[in-house]
């Protein structure tokens, strides 16, 4: 993993004050200047809580929630080739960190994607802003600044909220920007670059920060999932679901974003739950749920699958006659295959029985406390689920086959389908 990379420049001497806490083992004047940042007016504000950044300015509750602000990635698999060249980001972050470097205040968050140390993707937030530190900062985890500044490959999330459309048109990415502002970000070199009022979209923000933290968490030995953890009794559940699904069992579910880790240390998520305080980080799940939708009743109403099964089904993603592969409906650099395989080594090492659940019967979505309580069943040793049979249709399953020979040049053996 390379660490990030601005475009050469010429690092000037810094004076202004670093204001904040931890300031023994935090940031300093050349960290900031190698990332860009070689000039500043007044003050840098660093790591500053809550109540301190509200006292700068800050927005306690962001007023405007924006959904649907342009996103683009390099690198971007499930993209294919790239709508923004690297000439065109290097511009664009040249831009935005001489913007920075203008503004007499700068604020300084650090923290991280997932919580497990061993396993996380450490983060950097330099804005001008003290309303997007703290957004950004309610939707990553706390760390020690040591954590950060010491890491060999952060993300750096560099957030110009006066920065607009304009911009994105001058480096030549037209109606990809738009009055909202726009995220761009290079998974190669772990940069993202928020402009305008990108920060408030919450799920874009963490669809960009998902898919740079994948190849980080993936290279420690984590394994990055756009699944959820459902939360029952004691046990968690790891699902894969539709959103009508995963909406409808919101009371269960340790956090509404999709996005855990899985490791040899338990589970976790990716990003912050409602609280920073407390365990992010809980024990290998009891049983690893796959939901797909089809009204044609080719799949069963629930089947228990085999590791190699449930990497197969994991990898379509199949629901009602469209395949999303690895249920990944974000940008990610992580090919689906490769995570298909280490789910697959996964559920072998930590014995996580899985289950394939049609939640389509008779046109019907099954939801809510009907679906928990299928989830259920499935956990109870008292109620046998047969294993998949053939039953799926020759139509179906000719599908499947298709998209995913199509989709990926040779499987493994141990992928198995029906």
């Amino acid at each position: 993993m390379m660490q990030s990379q601005l475009p050469r420049m010429k690092l000037k001497q810094l004076s202004f004050p670093i204001i904040g806490r931890r300031l023994s083992y935090g940031i300093n004047l050349a960290s900031l200047a190698s990332k860009g940042i070689i000039h500043v007016k007044d003050k840098v504000f660093y790591n500053l809580n809550s109540y301190e950044l509200q006292q700068h300015g800050a927005n306690a509750i962001i007023t405007e929630s924006l959904s649907g602000v342009p996103l683009v990635i390099r690198g971007n698999v499930l993209e294919g080739a790239s709508t923004i060249s690297k000439t065109q980001f290097n511009k664009l972050l040249k831009q935005v960190t001489t913007h920075i470097s203008s503004i007499s205040n700068v604020f300084v968050h650090d923290g991280t994607i997932g919580s497990s140390p061993k396993f996380d993707a450490k983060v950097r937030v330099i804005s001008e802003s003290p309303t997007a530190a703290l957004s950004l900062s309610n939707v990553l985890w706390q760390t020690s600044s040591r954590a950060v500044s010491h890491d060999s490959c952060p993300i750096t999330v560099y957030v110009a909220t006066s920065i607009g459309a304009g911009v994105a048109e001058s480096i030549g990415l037209g109606t990809q920007g738009s009055e909202d502002g726009f995220i761009v970000g290079d998974i190669e070199h772990s940069l993202l670059v928020m402009c305008g009022k990108a920060f408030s979209d919450k799920d874009g923000t963490k669809e960009a920060l998902a898919a740079l933290s994948g190849p980080i968490i993936s290279a420690r030995g984590g394994l990055p999932l756009s699944a959820r953890l459902l939360s029952l009794g004691n046990s968690m559940v790891l699902l894969f679901a539709p959103e009508n699904v995963v909406k409808s069992c919101a009371d269960k579910l340790v956090s509404a974003d999709a996005g855990v880790v899985l490791s040899s240390q338990g589970i976790a998520t990716l990003f912050q739950n409602g609280s920073s305080c407390g365990s992010n980080l809980f024990k290998p799940p009891v049983a690893n749920i796959l939901a797909s939708f089809d009204s044609t009743g080719s799949i069963p109403y629930v089947s228990k699958l085999s590791p190699g099964q449930a990497a197969y089904h994991f990898l379509a993603g199949y629901q009602n006659g469209k395949f999303l592969p690895a249920y990944c409906k974000g940008p990610t650099s992580l090919d689906p295959l490769d995570l298909a395989i280490a789910l697959l080594s996964k559920l072998k090492e930590n014995r996580i029985p899985s289950y394939l659940v049609n939640v389509g019967i008779e046109e019907k979505s099954l939801t809510g406390k009907d679906f928990i309580k299928l989830v259920e069943s499935c956990l109870s040793k008292n109620i046998p689920i047969p294993p998949l049979q053939t039953k799926a249709s020759d139509l179906l399953q000719q599908k499947y086959k298709k998209f995913l020979s199509d989709k990926f040049q040779q499987l493994p053996d141990e992928l198995s389908s029906f």
